[in-house]
């Protein structure tokens, strides 16, 4: 099974063209290319929207991997301290954090 981007790919690099050519078009505005040139910038304004539903998106995804690597480092932690001070079993704070991470919806830590 393929991973499927949950947001589509946005080509940067026609944007920041059609971006620089429509800022060069406005420069050389003359009324007699007034309509042309407001379609392509329109068009290049329309890439706007596009990139900032990629960043946010982008954002959001960062947020909630930083998310759970805050937490496995937590359990880490918690494990490494469990070990030091004998417990019978020091994993269980690894173990119960991927269980989390894995199946989200299910309440975790109910064992201890």
């Amino acid at each position: 099974m393929t991973h499927r981007h949950p947001y589509p790919h946005t080509d940067l690099q026609e944007v920041a063209h059609r971006n620089t050519t429509a800022a060069q078009l406005l420069a050389a505005l003359t009324p007699t290319s007034l309509p042309s040139v407001r379609a392509y910038v329109i068009a290049a304004l329309g890439d706007i929207e596009t990139l900032i539903d990629e960043v946010t998106g982008l954002r959001a995804e960062l947020a909630s991997i930083r998310y759970q690597r805050a937490n496995l480092l937590a359990a880490i932690r918690a494990t490494l301290a469990a070990d030091r001070d004998g417990d019978d079993d020091p994993l269980y704070y690894v173990r119960d954090e991927l269980h989390a991470q894995t199946y989200p919806d299910q309440t975790a830590g109910e064992g201890r």
